[in-house]
């Protein structure tokens, strides 16, 4: 196969994360509109993140912001957005740029994008090729069962079936085939 010297990975990735940063920025200039609400997951270590050393210490890797009912004076830049939120009551500013995104996902339209974190150019040639951007559909959770109307009274836990954790579809499940 020949050598990929365009490197439409990149492209991909750079084109999707455009979307994260469209949607930041609107919500940013008019709120969230509906339901929709974003859980937004970045690596806390990747250049140019900026969280404070007692959330770093907590979240030495990753970390996952929710950005639905708690949140201000977020903005949005070209190159990352900015947040307040509060973790245990405790408010805290993060700054993230959009190539330190992990994963953007909006549970309310079931729509999600997962990323690999962009690579420094030296340390990607040791990597190899970065993995392309995924966009994914989260299917939908099943449907509850009808409880018994005598069943009303007993423990609700009792009634509910153990979660089961989201399906991750890739589109081309849905794309038509030739």
């Amino acid at each position: 196969m020949a050598e990929d010297l365009i490197r439409y990975d990149i492209l991909a990735q750079d084109a999707l994360r455009g979307v994260v940063r469209k949607v930041l920025s609107e919500v940013a200039k008019t709120g969230l509109p509906g339901e929709h609400h974003f859980y937004v997951t970045f690596a806390t270590k990747a250049p140019g993140v900026r969280v404070s050393s007692r959330l770093l210490s907590q979240y030495p890797e990753d970390m996952t912001i929710v950005l639905q009912h708690q949140f201000w004076d977020l903005s949005a830049s070209e190159h990352g957005f900015e947040v307040g939120l509060s973790f245990n009551g405790i408010p805290e500013r993060v700054l993230v740029p959009y190539t330190a995104v992990k994963a953007f996902v909006d549970p309310s339209v079931q729509f999600a994008l997962q990323f690999e974190p962009a690579i420094a150019p030296k340390a990607e040639a040791e990597a190899g090729p970065a993995v392309e951007a995924e966009v994914t559909a989260l299917a939908p959770p099943p449907a509850p069962e009808p409880k018994p109307a005598a069943a009303e009274d007993d423990d609700k836990s009792a009634d509910e079936p153990p979660a089961k954790p989201a399906q991750v579809v890739s589109l081309d499940a849905f794309r038509k085939k030739s």
